[in-house]
C-alpha cells in the first residue's frame, strides 16, 4: 500500500512540477511583445493541427478526402464560431450539423470527386 501511495505522490510531482516551475518562472518576469503574442498563437495552431488530419484524411486509406462529412460540418461550424464567438452555441451547431450530414446520401456530393 505504501508503494502505491509513494507511486502516486511521484507520478503527481512529475505531473505537476514540469508546469509549475516555468508559470513560478515567467510570472516574476516581464516578456517582450513580440514574445506574448507568439505565446497567442500556440493554442490555435495546436488545434489546427491536431483537427486538420481528421477532417481531410480518410480513415484507414490515410489519403485525402475533401468529400469527408467531418469536413462539410466542420466549416460552417467555423464560420459560426468565428462570427458569433459563442462556444455553447457552436457546439450545439456542430453536433446539429453532423446530425443532418448523416442523413444526407453522401452519393449526392459525387459530382464534386
Amino acid at each position: 500500500m505504501a508503494d502505491y501511495l509513494l507511486l502516486l505522490v511521484g507520478m503527481g510531482l512529475v505531473t505537476y512540477l514540469p508546469r509549475w516551475l516555468p508559470l513560478h518562472y515567467l510570472s516574476r518576469q516581464s516578456l517582450p511583445e513580440w514574445f506574448v503574442q507568439w505565446l497567442e498563437l500556440i493554442p490555435a495552431a495546436i488545434l489546427s493541427a491536431l483537427l486538420l488530419p481528421a477532417l481531410i484524411i480518410g480513415g484507414d486509406t490515410g489519403r485525402l478526402d475533401l468529400l469527408r462529412p467531418e469536413l462539410w460540418v466542420a466549416l460552417p461550424t467555423f464560420a459560426f464560431a468565428w462570427w458569433t464567438r459563442s462556444l455553447g452555441g457552436t457546439v450545439v451547431v456542430g453536433m446539429l450539423l453532423f446530425w443532418l450530414a448523416e442523413k444526407v446520401d453522401p452519393q449526392w456530393l459525387a459530382w464534386v470527386g
